[in-house]
């Protein structure tokens, strides 16, 4: 049985369903294709520099099948596929698409044992990710699991950024934590990486649900911290 093509609208909202259609957000430089997966509603991401068609994908975390013909029909050039954390809800499709691309994968040394595959590239802190022109920063977020990753796309010319935050920041707080101590860590860390060096503007894609911005959140941090989730 043949698998279908996913659709893709270019009216962007953030808000995409498993089965339904993916969106394409076109930014200065970039193109974000988000597209959900999956009983966990998992959010898949391709970043594609368009001065080359080349592009990164974050995340195969289900439905391989759909995610191999995606990638067949929107990313010729696909450089690296990047698994933010070790959970297994964002990897179930990593073996497979790895194997029907052959293109090579990466993931922080923290979060690699769990994979299905060991990464090809081990990402640190602080390094940058080149897809043709763009380059896309690493930013290591120790608490929901002890490797997860965001990574950090600018906009060129405007030098608006986008953080791919995995399950580490979401729309009204955090990830989940084992322990109070991981808590605080990711807080921390959220807080000092994220949030006191990026701008209101900024744009963030979290591993599930819809997206927001660092203007939207950053007036209940403390919130999030007295809390303790």
């Amino acid at each position: 049985m043949t698998q279908q093509p996913v659709i893709i609208e270019d009216t962007y909202t953030g808000d995409v369903t498993p089965g339904g259609p993916a969106q394409r957000r076109t930014v200065p430089g970039a193109e974000i294709v988000k597209l959900a997966v999956g009983p966990m509603n998992n959010n898949t991401y391709l970043v594609t520099d368009t001065a080359t068609g080349r592009s990164v994908f974050v995340d195969a975390a289900n439905e391989p099948d759909t995610l191999v013909q995606f990638l067949h029909d929107n990313a010729p050039h696909l450089e690296l596929i990047v698994t933010t954390h070790q959970h297994w809800d964002h990897w179930q499709g990593l073996e497979q698409v790895a194997a029907a691309t052959g293109v090579p994968t990466a993931a922080h040394s923290l979060d690699a044992g769990p994979l299905p595959v060991a990464p090809d590239r081990i990402l640190t802190e602080g390094e940058s990710i080149r897809v043709g022109e763009l380059n896309l920063e690493v930013i290591h977020l120790a608490g929901h699991t002890p490797g997860s990753v965001a990574l950090v796309l600018t906009e060129q010319g405007t030098g608006r950024h986008h953080i791919f935050t995995g399950d580490s920041l979401f729309p009204g707080g955090v990830g989940k934590t084992p322990d109070d101590d991981a808590f605080r860590s990711l807080m921390d860390d959220v807080e000092s990486k994220i949030f006191d060096r990026f701008d209101d503007e900024t744009v963030f894609y979290p591993g599930h649900g819809k997206d927001s911005t660092l203007g939207a959140e950053r007036p209940h941090l403390g919130e999030w911290r007295e809390r303790g989730w």
